[in-house]
């Protein structure tokens, strides 16, 4: 079989997973956001040991790097890329807001609010595209031209989309109302922001683990409201 099957992708494979069901689950008929949310935080949480757990294994070849680089990028667009987008989707469709401004608006009314909305969450999706063969193709010319991690990014990296969504959805134990509109506008800033030229500084383990540290606490609580909503 072609590809790599050891330990040093694993995660990556597992985010992948993750993401894809996530989506699943997002779009089906008797799936929620809530649901959806829940993958996309697994699919942060692999992402962010993946590519420490690479760099231990010491006799890795070019190719087995370069693959991994393609793999963790490809896997990044459909976990913090298309699964986001879809949660949007989910959110929606269930959403109580929304019912009610269709139901007072009119047909074209309708139809033009949701490509509106639709089209935020497409170019959420371009844009983390975008972003990712960006980063690849610079951190390719970087790594010809010295050694050792890179020290910033440009642009807000795509997995803290990981972190930002799930935040919003827990907006649900603060406001009584729908936060729907509140989850597209975020969208769209952060579509723009993954694309923008400001630097980020890259974490190290202590800001890898707190992070981590907080999308458990958003998982958790995530979860003690998804089991009540469901009594």
């Amino acid at each position: 079989m072609i590809g790599f099957y050891n330990y040093t992708v694993l995660l990556t494979y597992m985010s992948l997973v993750s993401a894809s069901l996530g989506i699943m689950f997002a779009l089906n008929d008797g799936g929620h956001p809530f649901i959806g949310t829940f993958f996309l935080l697994i699919s942060g949480l692999c992402d962010a040991f993946d590519g420490k757990v690479a760099r231990t294994k010491k006799n890795r070849t070019a190719f087995e790097k370069e693959y991994g680089i393609q793999i963790d990028s490809l896997s990044d667009l459909v976990a913090f890329g298309v699964l986001p987008a879809c949660i949007g989707v989910a959110m929606i469709r269930k959403s109580e807001y929304f019912d009610k401004l269709f139901e007072m608006s009119t047909a074209w009314q309708v139809i033009l609010l949701k490509t509106i909305c639709y089209a935020v969450l497409v170019l959420y999706v371009l844009a983390a595209l975008i972003r990712l063969a960006y980063y690849n193709v610079t951190e390719q010319e970087r790594q010809q031209k010295e050694e050792g991690d890179r020290k910033h990014f440009v642009g807000l990296p795509v997995t803290m989309s990981s972190l930002i969504f799930p935040s919003i959805m827990l907006f649900h134990y603060i406001l009584p109302a729908d936060v729907t509109p509140i989850y597209i506008a975020a969208v769209l800033i952060t579509g723009l922001l993954f694309i923008s030229r400001f630097r980020t500084p890259k974490l190290g383990l202590k800001g890898v683990l707190v992070m981590v540290g907080v999308g458990t606490v958003e998982f958790v609580l995530l979860f003690v409201w998804w089991m009540w909503l469901r009594r």
